[in-house]
């Protein structure tokens, strides 16, 4: 009988610490749960694009290789963030001489300012469905800048897409100086982030 009592004592002071083990860790468990979620930038099926008008004419540009981290639940925007950046060399307009014009130091200057990043610092939900504002800083040939564009992000198979659209003034960048190009950049982002 003694040896029973012993052994229901045992179990009593095991179930106990387990108890306590369950009550301090379960929280910790549900508060990671509930932050936003890490997802990497899908290269592949990501891309920028920009447009600038030249002599009245439109230019199409393009930059690959977008890599980053973005952290994001739709639920919860203030904990969200993006942090991205994208070579500046792999400026594409489907015309190699103008794309090795815009390498040099006039323009994106690629040998001393290799990537184009961005730092989110904050984002808000705009009130309708898949609908946000995105804030942070552009760094553009070493020049920083404070943006703010809407963007919308639809769930995809491990993610979201994230599409967004704003427009910058290059020469608050020192790209391009006093040339034939507009002042005005339109920029466009197809965006993947997946787990």
């Amino acid at each position: 009988m003694y040896g029973l009592n012993r052994r229901i004592s045992r179990f009593a002071n095991y179930w106990d610490n387990m108890k306590e083990f369950f009550f301090l860790v379960l929280p910790l468990l549900l508060v990671n749960s509930l932050n936003a979620q890490d997802y990497n930038l899908d290269a592949a099926g990501s891309i920028l694009k920009f447009k600038i008008k030249n002599f009245g004419f439109t230019v199409d540009g393009s930059f690959k290789g977008l890599k980053g981290s973005i952290e994001f639940d739709p639920a919860r925007t203030s904990e969200a963030k993006f942090d991205v950046s994208v070579d500046a060399a792999t400026v594409f307009t489907d015309n190699s001489m103008r794309d090795d014009h815009l390498r040099e130091e006039a323009y994106f200057d690629v040998k001393n300012h290799p990537l184009i990043s961005f730092v989110s610092t904050r984002v808000i939900a705009n009130g309708k469905g898949g609908s946000f504002m995105l804030f942070g800083k552009l760094n553009l040939k070493g020049k920083e800048k404070e943006i703010s564009f809407p963007f919308t992000a639809t769930p995809v198979e491990g993610g979201f897409r994230f599409k967004g659209e704003f427009k910058i003034n290059r020469r608050d960048f020192d790209v391009g100086g006093y040339s034939t190009l507009s002042d005005e950049v339109t920029i466009e982002l197809n965006v993947v982030g997946k787990k």
